[in-house]
């Protein structure tokens, strides 16, 4: 019977890792399962393992976050210089755990798709899907996320877990619409 038990969860890791991802939970009766599917609603104690991200410090987002992100991508323009408007906007991202993609305003090229996006070169600029504000006001930057659908809070994970920066893309895109902008203005980039 212990031979069976030990063949069964090596078969079990084994196809979990093929893959990729698997999900643990009790039932309303308080049996236990493993499977590769979403619980259904009633489940207790889920626990999702993705196989696929090892141990290379990868977060595990909530669901919620990662179709956000997914649908919501969210882009930060900052400068070096900027001082506390980025420092606290990039603080409320990292605070609701949004994964999001930080761009350094360092030359010409940046402040060319700053204007692009919002016709503005105040910084901090965050721009959420389709929609952006400029400056530090936190009520308009949770608003922004709300709507994208990012939960309100989520675990504690470090900045650079959250944070891929990048250049800014080169290629144009859909003009982001601006939600709400003004209240404090950020540092201008010229």
């Amino acid at each position: 019977m212990r031979t069976y038990l030990i063949v069964a969860a090596t078969l079990w890791i084994v196809c979990s890792h093929a893959v990729g991802q698997a999900y643990r939970w009790v039932d309303e009766r308080g049996q236990v399962h493993y499977t590769q599917t979403p619980p259904p609603p009633q489940a207790k104690e889920i626990q999702r393992k993705d196989f696929r991200s090892g141990a290379s410090g990868s977060v595990d987002l909530p669901y919620a976050t990662q179709i956000a992100a997914k649908n919501y991508p969210v882009t930060l323009y900052t400068q070096p210089d900027c001082g506390p408007p980025c420092d606290e906007a990039r603080g409320s991202l990292v605070k609701r755990a949004v994964p999001f993609r930080e761009v350094s305003v360092l030359g010409q090229k940046e402040i060319d798709e700053m204007k692009r996006v919002s016709g503005r070169e105040d910084l901090p600029l965050l721009v959420v899907g389709s929609q952006f504000q400029t400056g530090f006001q936190e009520n308009a930057i949770n608003s922004l996320l709300d709507t994208a659908g990012y939960p309100p809070a989520g675990p504690r994970v470090p900045l650079e877990s959250l944070r891929k920066t990048e250049p800014a893309p080169s290629s144009p895109s859909a003009q982001p619409s601006q939600q709400s902008a003004g209240g404090k203005p950020g540092t201008d980039s010229k």
